[in-house]
């Protein structure tokens, strides 16, 4: 079982990262490249863009060893950000928040290593350029 959860889990949550990325944003805000129901949940929930940023990032940096930052629509419609070890994702039962992941950030060693080394801050931060 926790062959095929680890498996699984990689090739749809590694799925789900490469759909979402895009071309650099040439903005000072990804924000705006989202559409506005989206955007007023955000600033909602979070306050702000910028809020938003710094607890996904806190999410994924925090992440102890490999694993994912997420931002989930939870079942009764509000935004969590939460982060998971290794291949898990918020759609699996063991996770500690659950819902539908809008927003991934793959914090495993081999997104960022080569250009970043060991420093995930700097990965995090930047990753919002894309």
């Amino acid at each position: 079982a926790t062959a095929i959860r680890n498996n699984a889990g990689g090739a749809w949550n590694h799925a789900f990262f490469f759909q979402i990325m895009t071309a650099a944003n040439t903005t000072d805000s990804a924000l705006p490249a989202v559409g506005s129901s989206l955007r007023t949940a955000v600033e909602t929930t979070f306050g702000n863009f910028s809020n938003f940023a710094t607890l996904f990032q806190t999410a994924g940096n925090n992440q102890f060893g490999s694993g994912w930052a997420w931002l989930v629509v939870k079942a009764d419609g509000s935004l969590a950000i939460t982060s998971t070890p290794n291949q898990d994702n918020p759609l699996q039962k063991q996770a500690s928040v659950q819902g539908i992941p809008i927003l991934g950030l793959d914090v495993w060693e081999h997104s960022y290593y080569l250009q970043y080394y060991n420093v995930r801050t700097s990965y995090t931060v930047r990753w919002f350029n894309v």
